[in-house]
């Protein structure tokens, strides 16, 4: 019996206006796939993101040209299945991406069992997932940490006036913070603003400077009194090794890395090079938090807060507690959808 796939555009509305150093935006478009084998139905994710130039009508595109492709391929494993999109689509990763998260979750559901008890992981590793709170006002950012009252705030920097706006959140909360530039400082602003913000109690830094100034990041390595991890400058499984040396951290993104599958051996690889490894998100719903919920107890930090900040979903399954994500036990993702009913 052959694998049959479907696709979907969907465009989520956020419940606050997502600003970052790069722009703001209202309403997140992403590709939902579904994969169906034997019966069995499986179903991944990919957002698309302004500045990695991969639009959901140009991921909808390539599919429909290849779906014969997609679809012909004689199913056994996620690894195999992965290695061939990857070979079909060699210029499209978030294309990769959602297909190989749906066939990680048909296999577990093929396998009768969650992905991360397939993988033998302990659920009560998970790490905290962050709540993020994007730029605005310091009356509005405030406003969002009181709303949503939790254990760990990522915090968007990266323009002029961000330190002293860390510094008004800190006045109302004794919650850890992160900060993520998104590449928003040259060197000699993260030089002069990082030991500011250790002072503030930031936890970690992520993405300080432009992704290809490898000769600023050696330096701010050596001398930074805080934690570096890499976003921008870690895409897919090559850029691990580039960042030891340059980063104590790499943030890992499902959409960005072309799936499950490469993240899993990234991780890996992170480790043996004494990386400490974020699990990011990049605005999904409920079906490609749950892929990074089965993978968080690899991780050391975790960002999956998309279904927090989206004012709709697609899928039901994930259940947050002031940061404390519940793993999903019903197989493969643990998710349901209703997106492919008609």
């Amino acid at each position: 019996m052959p694998l049959r796939v479907r696709y979907k555009k969907t465009e989520l509305p956020f419940r606050y206006p997502f600003t970052i150093s790069k722009g703001t935006k209202t309403h997140q478009p992403a590709l939902v796939v579904e994969l169906e084998y034997l019966g069995r139905k499986g179903y991944g994710e990919a957002p698309a993101i302004t500045y990695y130039d991969i639009t959901v009508e140009q991921m909808m595109a390539d599919l429909e040209r290849k779906k014969l492709f997609v679809e012909k391929f004689a199913y056994t494993d996620p690894e195999r299945y992965w290695h061939y999109l990857h070979h079909l689509f060699p210029k499209n990763p978030f294309l990769v991406c959602a297909l190989d998260m749906a066939s990680w979750d048909l296999y577990g559901k093929l396998r009768g069992r969650p992905l991360y008890k397939l993988w033998e992981l302990d659920a009560a590793a998970m790490p905290l997932c962050d709540y993020t709170i994007g730029l605005d006002t310091v009356e509005q950012m405030v406003a969002k940490m009181q709303e949503k009252p939790w254990p760990i705030y990522k915090i968007k920097v990266g323009v002029p006036g961000d330190v002293e706006l860390v510094a008004a959140l800190r006045r109302h909360t004794d919650a850890v913070f992160r900060v993520d530039a998104n590449a928003g400082w040259t060197f000699e602003e993260a030089m002069e603003k990082i030991p500011r913000l250790q002072e503030l109690g930031v936890e970690l830094v992520e993405q300080p400077l432009a992704k290809d100034d490898a000769e600023g990041m050696a330096t701010l390595f050596r001398q930074s009194p805080l934690p570096l991890l890499a976003d921008e400058s870690c895409v897919a499984e090559a850029d691990v090794e580039r960042c030891s040396g340059l980063f104590h951290g790499i943030n890992i993104k499902l959409t960005k890395c072309s799936g499950i599958t490469p993240a899993l051996r990234m991780i890996r690889r992170a480790q043996e090079l004494n990386l400490s490894v974020m699990i990011g998100c990049m605005n999904e719903s409920t079906i490609g938090s749950a892929a990074i919920a089965h993978l968080a107890p690899l991780a050391d930090y975790i960002d999956m807060d998309g279904p927090l900040l989206l004012a709709a979903d697609n899928a039901t399954g994930l259940q947050y507690d002031f940061g404390k994500v519940q793993m999903p036990e019903e197989p493969g993702l643990g998710i349901a959808t209703r997106l492919f009913m008609n």
